[in-house]
Parts: structure tokens; sequence; C-alpha cells
């Protein structure tokens, strides 16, 4: 018996021994690794502390806000991310043996003692200046205790209309304004926030603009398929009147109003508009009758001598109407049926003069007609081609206007030949004006310079591609021609 007992005691000592030898379960490891970010900016952040739960080890972020933490014991894990003036987050993760997992942090601003930014302070313009250019920087100084983010918001007013415009989410400290009206006083405002405290407001500060230059030519460029209207003063400058995106043309000025008139697209049908010198407080005269002809580009209209009034053709009819809209008038209408396509009106308000057509521009016919409507001469009757360019000089005794000698016609309206003619009635003499043209060109809408010693036209290739040209010339003098504007046409000279 004591022999069995000990036989199975070495049996379970043996038995022990073998059980203590054999793995249970080896312990396994795996990495994380992530990075940590401005969650404003999402820009990286350096030197964030990164701790767990349970407790791994620490470590801090680099410069590129990226941080790895090696050899953590596989399970479920907190993990925190901590940096002074900002709230710590925390990610949950599963770490797995051998591999990577990765967690991405976004750390907010503590806000809790954040201090607004500083009252932002007016650089430039300087308060109260004058004089300033109608396309300039408004700039500004600010700053934030916290370094935050700031965000600006500009208010712009001014004393010529009720036009409030306002200008958020700015991120610079500077705003660059274009197109501001001439010979106005601007009034503007900042508003400047962290994205934590109330906003802040500076005080309104003002500028002038530059009072308008003096102009006296008109004249359209093509900007985008549309009709521009331009002015430019005696050395060339040129300023844009009307807008890019609008079809705009036939300017014609009248010193005695102060106003530009022009013909204008409103939806399907075409318009009489005035506006001030620099372009501004535009206004629509026509509305009920439109201007209408054979062909927009090349209908005329006029404003009589005082500014009061305008004349303009609608098809066969020659109308009267208000510079400011009202009392429109039939004052003409063609026996025939032809349209009148131009019309001038004399200073002294004696004499109208028209070119009238057919619907595809030619069989024109220029006469002259009192304010009562009465025909009282004949100037052009029975010449093929093309006729246009109606103006009449300061007395009325002459009148200019252009014609294709070559008499050519066709369905586009191109003219070979035009040249410029004058018509005395005086001397009922019609006399052609050399102006020393270049073959293959033609010169159109051409009118007397303010001392009518000149003349002022388009020209251009007969082509009816290429490039149009504001030329002048003296009358009688050769060699005068000089071009004035490149790649415009219908001037205006007053």
């Amino acid at each position: 018996m004591k022999y069995l007992y000990k036989i199975a005691s070495v049996l379970f000592l043996l038995f022990l021994v073998s059980c203590s030898e054999e793995k249970i379960g080896e312990l396994a490891y795996g990495t994380v690794s992530g990075r940590v970010v401005n969650a404003d900016t999402f820009e990286p952040m350096e030197n964030v502390k990164i701790l767990s739960s349970p407790t791994t080890s620490t470590v801090f972020t680099d410069a590129d806000g990226k941080f790895t933490v090696a050899n953590v014991k596989v399970g479920e894990y907190s993990f925190q991310a901590q940096k002074d003036g900002f709230v710590a987050k925390f990610e949950a993760t599963t770490v797995t043996a051998n591999n990577t997992s990765e967690i991405i942090f976004e750390l907010k601003k503590a806000t809790a003692n954040n201090k607004p930014p500083t009252v932002p302070v007016q650089v430039s313009p300087v308060d109260n200046s004058t004089a300033q250019a109608v396309s300039l920087d408004l700039t500004w100084t600010v700053t934030d205790p916290d370094k935050d983010v700031l965000t600006f918001k500009v208010t712009l007013r001014n004393d010529s209309n009720s036009e409030v415009k306002v200008y958020d989410a700015i991120k610079e400290q500077k705003l660059t304004l274009t197109d501001l009206i001439f010979g106005t006083k601007y009034y503007w405002q900042i508003e400047v926030t962290d994205g934590i405290n109330t906003p802040v407001l500076s005080a309104v500060s003002s500028f002038t603009t530059i009072a308008f230059p003096t102009t006296r030519f008109l004249f359209v460029k093509n900007i985008n398929d549309n009709n521009v209207i331009f002015t430019a003063d005696d050395t060339g400058k040129q300023y844009q009147l009307t807008s890019s995106t609008k079809n705009s043309w036939r300017p014609r000025r009248n010193n005695q109003a102060k106003k530009i008139a022009f013909i204008g697209t409103n939806g399907s049908q075409n318009d009489l508009y005035t506006m001030n010198y620099d372009g501004t407080e535009v206004k629509k005269i026509t509305n009920s009758v439109p201007v209408a002809g054979f062909n927009s580009d090349y209908i005329g209209y006029s404003w009589n001598a005082s500014g009061s009034e305008l004349i303009y053709p609608n098809f066969d009819k020659l109308y009267k109407i208000n510079s400011d809209g009202s009392g429109l008038t039939k004052v003409f209408q063609t026996p025939n049926g032809k349209f009148i396509s131009e019309c001038d009106w004399s200073a002294d308000g004696s004499k109208i003069a028209l070119k009238v057509n057919d619907a595809n521009g030619y069989n024109a016919e220029i006469y002259v007609i009192n304010p009562s409507g009465v025909v009282t001469a004949t100037i052009l009757s029975g010449q093929t081609g093309a006729v246009g360019g109606l103006n009449f000089s300061v007395t009325g005794q002459k009148l200019v206007y252009t014609r294709d000698v070559a008499g050519f016609e066709n369905l586009n309206y191109r003219q070979l030949d035009s040249r410029i003619f004058e018509y005395n009635f005086g001397s009922a003499v019609l006399t052609q004006i050399l102006t020393e043209k270049t073959l293959g060109t033609n010169d159109l809408d051409v009118r007397y310079s303010p001392n009518e010693s000149e003349l002022i036209f388009t020209n251009t290739s007969n082509d009816g591609l290429s490039v149009k040209n504001i030329v002048k010339t003296t009358i009688g003098v050769v060699n005068s021609r000089t071009v004035l504007f490149s790649g415009t046409a219908m001037p205006d000279w007053e």
C-alpha cells in the first residue's frame, strides 16, 4: 500500500512538471500611428502629447503632426491628444497583433480664455482723403492675442446713390475695389471675427474718388460680341462707360443737357437711353415705340440743340420724344413705305435730314423735312449702293454723308468703296471730300469736328471682317489723315 502511494505521488509530480512546461498563450503586440491637425485650418500640429488608457508609451508629434507608438499590447485602447490652448481629444482604437492602427486627431482651440481680435485700423486710403483712383486697394491692420484665424467683412457705401456693397469671407487684410464712381465720396467699415468671440467693428472711414476727366470723344468697341461705349480725352486716354455684358451703341453727346444718349438692347427690342458723362444714372427713354429699322447697326437718331428732345426712327415713321421719356409724338411717315434709317436735326431746329431705304438697305434717298413733317429738299435719290452718316454743320447750311460709289448691293449690305460727300444748301452743290482713303477700304459714319474744319469717321477694309479705326482729316488739306483710335467705330466728337 505504501508502495502504491509512492508511485502515485511520483506520477502526480511528473504531471505537474509537464503542465508547467506547456505554453498557455504568448503575449502579442501591434503599432498605433496617426496625425494631429488643427480643426480650423487642418494644418499639422507639432509637440502634441499622445498618451493612452490603458497606459502605453507617451510620445509627441513631429513637425508634420505625425506620431508612432510601437510595441502596444493587443487590446482595446483610448488614445488622447493634449496641447496647451486646445481642447483635449480622445479617439478609441483596437490594437491587433503585428498590425498598425491609424488615428487622426482634430484639435479645437480652447475658448474659455480666448480673447477677441483688436479693433481694425484702416490704413489706406487715409480717412477723408480725396482724388483717389476709381480702382484701389483698401488695407487695414488688426491683431489677435491668441493668433486665431481671422475673417473680415467690409461694408461700402457712397453719397451718390443708396447702394450698399458687402464683401465678406475676406482672409487678407486687403480688399481690391474696381469700377468705383468718379467724383464720389465713399464710406467703409471693417468687421473682424475669430470665429469664437463677438465680431469687432472698426471706425467708419471715408475717401473721395477723383473727378471724372474732361472728355470729348465717344465711340464703341466690340467686347465679347457686345458693342461697348467708351469716351476719351484729347490725349487719347480711354474710359469705359457701359457694361461689357450689354449691347450699347451709337453714342451722341449733348453739351447743353450734359448727357450722352445711346441705343441699347432691351430684350427683343432696341431703346434709346441717356446717361451722365461718366456712365452713371442710365435712364431708358423710349418705351412703347422702340428704335427699329432694317438693320440696327445702321440706325441713327438725333438730339435737338438744347438737349430737351430726341428724334428717332421706327421703320417708316419718325418720332420725337422728350429727354425724360414723355411727349412721344409722330413727326413724319414716309409716303412710299421706305424705312427711315438715319436722321439729323439742325442746330436751329428748322431742318431734319432723313436717310430712307428699302428693307434691304438700298434704293436710298436723302431728303430734308421741316419740324411739321413737310419735305423741303431732296439731296439724293436714284443711286445704287449703300448710303449713311448724316450730319449737319452748325449753321445747318451743309450736310455730310457717305455713299458707296461702287454702287454694289448684296444681301449682306457689303460696301466696296464708301466715300464722303458734302451738300451745300446755299449753292445746292454736292462735293466729294477727298480724304486720301486707301483703296479697298470704306469711310463710314462721318461727322463734323466741333470747329468744322475737320471730319471724324470710321475707316475699315471692305471685306467686312477687318479691324475698324476712327480717323480724322482736315477738310481740303492733303496728308492730314490721322488714326485717332484703333479697334473702334461709331464716333462722336463734341
